[in-house]
């Protein structure tokens, strides 16, 4: 812009109004980049705010991610081990009702009737049991049928590579530490009807107790009861044997979930660190860099007198 720089009356180059405009341009841009914060909350809008930040931020906004997919898987591995947990508990009551029945019908101050009553009694324990079993369904999927597995992703290693738990309900799984290695809980539909294996024992078949009458007292007979409560005993101390195994999955899930959640709020300050604006400070630099931008317009005003001065010379 044209203007008289000295008392010859030169015309220049109004260096004072372009400085000012300058100073304006950068006062409208940082007012406008603190609008922009404060409107969305986050310091980092764009890669070219700071561009290493932007990296670091959207590398821990991806791991956040997945891990809070993962808590959401662990919380679905905790709810079937749950449920099999009380599943087991249940059945545990009903053996051991069962072989209540049975340690009153072995004495000998107890008569025949009473004993095919406790037979009964005991029967419909037994077919309690295959209603739990039965009953105990996750998704669709029936959890005691013997041949339920899963696996659930419990979080990501370094190289993004999923860390899994595996739950194994199948009755040849070694780790129930079972003598057969067969262990199943089908108390009145056996798969095998010539070898039957109820609980991990093998000829436990508890149909028998529907069999129990003044005839023919069957399983709960002098001969057969001692042993029929010994094979009730060692089912009990094997379905708490896989009570354990999935007690032991669900106790590390529960781990597992407490670390996710510490794991996901130091990830969130972390980028809350990087990535959120500091309302406080940013609104002291709006209100400072619109004091700066009326300044420059009043530096442009000013600096545009003396080139009208000038000019009324020639009025």
């Amino acid at each position: 812009m044209p203007s008289v720089t000295s008392l010859t009356g030169r015309i220049a180059t109004n260096i004072p109004s372009m400085q000012a405009y300058d100073s304006l341009q950068k006062a409208s841009n940082q007012i406008a980049l603190s609008q922009l914060r404060l409107s969305t909350g986050r310091r980092i809008n764009s890669a070219a705010d700071d561009v290493s930040g932007f990296i670091t931020s959207r590398s821990l906004l991806a791991r956040n991610s997945s891990l809070q997919s993962a808590i959401v898987s662990t919380g679905e591995a905790k709810n079937v081990t749950a449920i099999v947990q009380d599943s087991l508990d249940n059945v545990i009551n009903l053996l051991t009702e069962i072989r209540y029945s049975a340690t009153l019908a072995s004495s000998g101050s107890i008569g025949t009737s009473e004993k095919v009553t406790l037979g009964r009694a005991a029967f419909r324990m037994a077919q309690q049991i295959e209603t739990v079993v039965e009953s105990t369904v996750f998704s669709g999927q029936q959890l005691l049928s013997g041949s339920y597995t899963a696996s659930w992703i419990l979080g990501y290693n370094g190289e993004n590579e999923a860390l899994d738990v595996y739950l194994n309900l199948d009755k040849s799984n070694q780790d129930f530490n079972i003598n057969s290695q067969n262990f199943s809980l089908n108390a009145l539909t056996p798969v095998d009807n010539q070898n039957i294996i109820f609980a991990g024992i093998t000829n436990l078949d508890l149909r028998q107790l529907d069999s129990v009458s003044i005839d023919d007292l069957g399983i709960f007979s002098d001969e057969q009861i001692d042993n029929f409560i010994v094979s009730l005993s060692e089912a009990i101390n094997n379905v708490a044997k896989v009570g354990s195994y999935v007690g032991g999955i669900e106790r590390r899930l529960n781990s597992q979930n407490d670390i996710l959640l510490s794991q996901i709020t130091n990830y969130s300050n972390a980028i809350s660190r990087i990535d959120d604006a500091d309302t406080a400070e940013e609104q002291l630099k709006l209100t400072r860099n619109q004091f700066l931008q009326q300044t420059s317009i009043i530096g442009i005003s000013q600096s545009n007198v003396s080139t009208i001065n000038y000019f009324r010379l020639f009025v």
